[in-house]
């Protein structure tokens, strides 16, 4: 795996960006100017990492595994010593599947009902490979998420 040296790092332009951060030269970084990463952490090859206004707050000690993304229009924090598995989609924006409104990016707004709500996966907790999050899900502490899981509501702390 090819990480990018601190200097290259620093030239990017991240919001926050702490020490010792390992950020793989094939990961795809957009909103970088929303995106804080605290020391220690690492994101993998092949994960994106997509901010909207809300913003991404990655905390100490983070991993981000192989193929992760997190995407979305509002806040996504996930905090010390968590880890996301690889395959894993963390969202903050969802369409609306009613049939009410049309989705995909290409269609104008007024005539889609994206739906935005930050998503919080707390210490010490970790998600397991493939697992999808949506968007309002909050995590606490010490949680572990199995591989393949839909997370739809919160999960309180112990939980597995």
């Amino acid at each position: 795996m090819s990480f990018y040296s601190n200097d290259e790092l620093k030239k990017i332009g991240f919001k926050h960006l702490g020490e010792n951060v390992l950020l793989s030269k094939k990961a795809s970084i957009y909103g970088v100017e929303n995106i804080s990463i605290e020391d220690n952490s690492r994101i993998d090859d092949f994960c994106v990492l997509s901010a909207g206004e809300g913003g991404i707050q990655l905390g100490r000690n983070v991993h981000i595994a192989i193929y992760s993304s997190i995407m979305g229009a509002a806040q996504v924090v996930i905090d010390d010593f968590a880890g996301i598995s690889s395959r894993c989609s963390i969202y903050s924006s969802n369409d609306d599947y009613s049939g009410d409104f049309m989705t995909n990016p290409t269609v104008p707004e007024h005539l889609t009902n994206v739906q935005h709500a930050p998503v919080k996966i707390g210490k010490h907790s970790i998600i397991g490979a493939g697992s999808i999050i949506l968007p309002g899900v909050e995590i606490d502490s010490c949680v572990s998420v199995g591989s393949l899981s839909l997370v739809t509501k919160n999960l309180k702390s112990g939980y597995i």
